[in-house]
């Protein structure tokens, strides 16, 4: 299943989008080496990688599968709490505990494969029909004025 926006950062690390619509995601990711810390586990910057783009998802998410996401998302604010190193292939599942005009305030947790909880993460999202990047008007699927 595709998220429906290209965000290349994710397609890079190989991330893959098995559930979004109903303020939910699910995404998974195989750690392989590149993506480790020097302990051979899941760099942190991974971990919160895969959160963070389980809110967004959720928070963008269309109300039916196959339905019309919501507009684009920034991150406004994000905590993270680890609780045991990351293996093998991670599962992060997303939901939008509550939502506002602009707002969505979600929480994500990430499982390995046994099922054991990785990381949980809380996060607020901005919901934007356009971002200006350096001068310009960017849409949320990448194009520009």
């Amino acid at each position: 299943m595709q998220s429906l926006a290209h965000v290349p950062f994710l397609a890079h690390l190989g991330c893959e989008v098995s559930r979004f619509h109903g303020g939910e995601s699910e995404l998974s990711l195989n750690v392989h080496e590149e993506l480790t810390n020097n302990w051979g586990t899941a760099h942190g910057g991974v971990t919160m990688t895969l959160l963070d783009a389980a809110m967004g998802h959720a928070a963008r998410s269309p109300d039916e599968p196959g339905g019309t996401p919501r507009t684009g998302v920034v991150t406004i604010e994000m905590k993270t709490s680890f609780m045991r190193p990351g293996v093998g292939r991670l599962t992060v599942r997303g939901r939008v505990m509550d939502r506002t005009l602009t707002l969505s305030f979600c929480e994500a947790s990430a499982f390995d494969e046994q099922g054991a909880l990785v990381a949980h993460a809380t996060g607020t999202f901005k919901h934007l029909k356009a971002l200006t990047v350096g001068g310009r008007k960017v849409q949320r699927d990448g194009a520009s004025d």
